[in-house]
C-alpha cells in the first residue's frame, strides 16, 4: 500500500490542478474571454490526460481511484476559493431601500461607485432602485458602504457583461 501512496498522490494533485484551470476557463468562457479560455483549457485537458494516462495503468490500486475522486472534490473547492479572491468580471448591484435611498447613493459617490437610482413600485408603495454596475474586486467595499446607511435594504448581485458605453467612477 505504501508503495501505491505517491502515484495516487500524484493523480490528486493533478486533479486539483487540471479542476482549479478549469473553474477559471468555465469563468472565461462566460465572460467571452475567448483566447485566454481556450489557452487555459489546453491547460487544463493536458494535465487531465497524463492523469488518466497513470491511471489507466495503474487501475489495479484503488487508492488511485480515490486520489482521483479527492483531487476533483478539492480542485473544486481551491478553483471556486481562487475564483472569488481573484473577482474577474463585473456585477450589477441593485439596492432597494424604503427610506434611504438616496442617503445610499451619495454615500456610494462619495466612495467614486457610480450609481443610477430608479424609480420603482412595490407592495408597500414607491420606492427607488440604485443600480450599480462594478467590478467584482470592489463588490465587498460597496457591500460595507450600503450596509452602513442601511442594514435591512434588499440587495441583489448579478453578474453582468457591459457591452458599450462608458462605466463612471475612478474605480473602474
Amino acid at each position: 500500500m505504501w508503495s501505491v501512496l505517491p502515484g495516487a498522490l500524484l493523480i490528486m494533485c493533478m486533479r486539483i490542478c487540471d479542476v482549479t484551470i478549469g473553474t477559471f476557463r468555465i469563468i472565461l468562457v462566460s465572460q467571452s474571454k475567448k483566447y485566454l479560455a481556450g489557452m487555459t483549457g489546453f491547460f487544463e485537458v493536458l494535465i487531465w490526460i497524463f492523469a488518466m494516462r497513470y491511471i489507466v495503468q495503474h487501475m489495479d490500486h484503488n487508492l488511485n481511484l480515490i486520489g482521483y475522486a479527492v483531487g476533483y472534490a478539492l480542485g473544486n473547492v481551491l478553483g471556486v476559493t481562487l475564483e472569488e479572491r481573484v473577482a474577474l468580471g463585473y456585477v450589477q448591484v441593485n439596492i432597494i431601500s424604503r427610506h434611504h435611498t438616496d442617503k445610499i447613493a451619495d454615500k456610494l459617490r462619495q466612495s467614486k461607485f457610480g450609481v443610477t437610482i430608479l424609480p420603482a413600485e412595490g407592495t408597500a408603495g414607491g420606492v427607488s432602485i440604485v443600480i450599480a454596475i462594478i467590478k467584482r474586486k470592489f463588490l465587498k467595499a460597496l457591500m460595507k458602504e450600503a450596509e452602513s446607511v442601511d442594514k435591512h435594504a434588499f440587495i441583489t448581485i448579478q453578474q453582468s457583461r457591459p457591452f458599450r458605453g462608458f462605466i463612471h467612477g475612478s474605480r473602474v
